[in-house]
């Protein structure tokens, strides 16, 4: 018999396939609608975003550049004068008397504003539980009091007869506030609005600072104690640098607020009496209306605008240089 030689062939390498190169598809109609789904979403907001805040703003522009008055607003005529409202604004003595009022205005109650809160904040962080809730939900509470009605009772309150200011000053012995008319006295209705804007804004600044107290480790403030420093040195040395970026904002955000506050000297006084409690915004809402002059009341209104905008470049300024003495 033939011997078959069964020694095996040698094996030949397999070749490695190639890579398939991926071919790139362009999007499926499926995925660009995907895609345009966000922003389909988020269309309405800003459109009445636009519609509500920028058309205004640019009408109001526009205003302040025409002769607009009662007969231009309704037969829709108005003439394009240039400068010319803004000159006759700028040359008014009574329009920088009111702007000195409203920095007066402004400064007293964002000082008064930022020391009550802060005070508030720093007694807040030192009461038990039960205190702290009950602190919290009373400054919750006169925080969500609506603005008219907030002011309406403040009204009744300095009523000149039924005001429940006067009959306890009376039953004090101060018989001179019987029937005090406090609203017809230009330093006690400014000071009275001053109370009520006070009143309003202290529980946002105060719990907003006191939830940034929260966030400061309590081991600076042993080290500091350790070291031998009193109550005043810690809130220099410790709590103030921690927590100055949020002073900035809540200050920043006071400023803005006091500078626009419209709705109690409105609602409480319109301004009075004479011109005692009136400040920018009021000052424009009076010439709009009184005489009918809608460009200067827009040319004032843009003035505010831009006081306020200077505000906000300010603290945008230091935020952005606190950043980069961070980095």
């Amino acid at each position: 018999m033939p011997v078959v030689d069964q020694r095996t062939a040698p094996s030949t390498p397999r070749r490695r396939p190639a890579p398939r190169l991926a071919v790139r598809k362009g999007p499926s109609p499926r995925g660009r609608a995907h895609g345009l789904w966000p922003y389909a979403l988020i269309a309405p907001a800003v459109g009445g975003m636009l519609y509500l805040l920028v058309y205004p703003l640019v009408r109001a522009v526009l205003i302040s550049f025409q002769d607009f008055r009662l007969r231009q607003l309704i037969a829709g005529d108005a003439e394009f004068v240039g400068l010319r409202n803004y000159r006759t604004l700028l040359t008014d003595p009574r329009f920088w008397e009111v702007v000195r009022r409203t920095f007066l205005f402004m400064a007293i109650n964002v000082v008064l504003i930022m020391v009550i809160a802060t005070l508030v904040a720093l007694m807040v962080e030192r009461l038990g539980r039960i205190g702290r809730t009950v602190v919290l939900c009373s400054l919750v509470l006169a925080w969500a009091m609506p603005v008219v009605a907030a002011t309406t009772v403040f009204q009744w309150l300095f009523h000149s007869e039924f005001g429940i200011v006067n009959w306890s000053l009376t039953s004090l012995g101060f018989d001179f506030f019987e029937r005090y008319p406090w609203f017809a006295n230009g330093t006690a209705a400014f000071a009275i609005l001053v109370t009520l804007i006070v009143w309003q804004s202290v529980p946002f600044a105060a719990i907003t600072l006191y939830s940034a107290l929260t966030t400061v480790p309590l081991e600076l403030y042993e080290s500091a104690r350790l070291d031998g420093a009193g109550a005043g040195r810690i809130f220099r040395s410790v709590t103030f640098p921690m927590l100055r970026p949020i002073f900035l904002l809540v200050l920043s955000l006071e400023v803005i607020w006091t500078f626009k506050a419209f709705v109690q000297i409105w609602v409480m006084t319109r301004g009075g009496p004479g011109d005692a409690t009136t400040i920018l915004p009021v000052y424009a809402v009076q010439t709009a209306l009184s005489g009918q002059r809608y460009d200067l009341g827009s040319a004032a209104s843009m003035v505010t605008v831009v006081l306020m905008s200077g505000v906000l470049v300010l603290y945008f300024r230091q935020m952005l240089r606190q950043e980069d003495e961070t980095r």
